[in-house]
């Protein structure tokens, strides 16, 4: 992490704890400039200097942390341990916000390794809770060029599909001008939760619409709220399924069957399809 990213964070409050993934005698990207150096020095900390230090920080027991922020790396075994770092964070603290900036290049140049590339599409994006890469880095990451505002947009959509929910392309080049484009992506499918939340609730009162709106409405508030509590699994809430089981069977008294066999398939206890299965199935008793 570099002094211009912690230590705004300090002045913001934060107790940050920096990691350098490398340790260079100047700046890399001033470099075959007039006006810049015509090389450096230093090293690049690897994956298993990285885990050493996680280690001893969890020997102290201090590694419990709410936000994980990464930058410039420098090599795929760091990334990949990134990773390794991530899962052992959340497993510590499940709410863990991982904030990656994909640092891969700018105005058509890679400033890593090629390979750095996939390793960022396949496996650190879907992790993240928020990304924020510049337009190169985002056509980098999503195959897509943009080079508008509504590309900029489509961008970021393709972006939260394959995970995270917030995505800042920090700067893109439009007509001239220096953009910023921010997307968060919002919770969808309460159509369906609702029409599933009306349906229970007019099997139990099938005679008092009302009645059975107006729970319904206080489910679907109510199961929002245990969202916003919910663990985390590889970055990701757990699935509404399992929520939604949680509300009926804690807060509304319905009972479920473990480890049943519905339509000729077998469900596990930790099956997130399980649930809504079983769910429908309460609703025709």
């Amino acid at each position: 992490m570099s002094w211009n990213s912690f230590f705004p964070l300090q002045l913001l409050g934060y107790d940050v704890d920096p990691i350098n993934s490398v340790q260079f005698s100047n700046h890399t990207a001033y470099l075959k400039n007039d006006a810049g150096y015509p090389s450096f020095k230093g090293q690049v900390l690897n994956g298993q200097q990285l885990w050493e230090l996680i280690e001893g920080l969890e020997a102290n027991n201090l590694l419990y942390y709410t936000h994980l922020l990464t930058g410039y790396i420098g090599s795929v075994s760091f990334l990949n341990t990134i990773l390794e770092v991530v899962n052992k964070l959340r497993s510590i603290n499940p709410k863990l916000i991982y904030v990656c900036d994909p640092v891969l290049g700018d105005e058509g140049k890679l400033y890593v390794p090629l390979e750095l590339v996939s390793v960022y599409c396949e496996k650190v994006v879907p992790v993240a809770s928020m990304l924020t890469p510049n337009q190169f880095e985002a056509e980098q990451l999503t195959g897509f060029r943009i080079g508008s505002g509504r590309d900029g947009r489509e961008a970021c959509n393709i972006l939260h599909a394959a995970g995270p929910s917030k995505v800042v392309i920090a700067s893109i080049v439009i007509d001239g001008g220096l953009h910023l484009i921010g997307s968060h992506q919002k919770e969808k499918g309460t159509g369906d939760l609702m029409t599933s939340l009306l349906l229970g609730w007019s099997n139990k009162y099938p005679d008092n619409l009302d009645k059975a709106a107006e729970l319904a409405v206080s489910s679907l508030q109510y199961f929002f709220s245990l969202m916003l509590d919910a663990s985390s699994v590889g970055g990701h809430l757990l699935s509404w399924t399992r929520k939604l089981k949680e509300l009926l069977e804690n807060n509304l008294g319905w009972e479920f069957q473990l480890n049943s066999v519905v339509n000729g398939i077998y469900f596990e206890e930790d099956d997130e399809r399980c649930w809504m299965t079983q769910v429908v199935t309460n609703f025709g008793n």
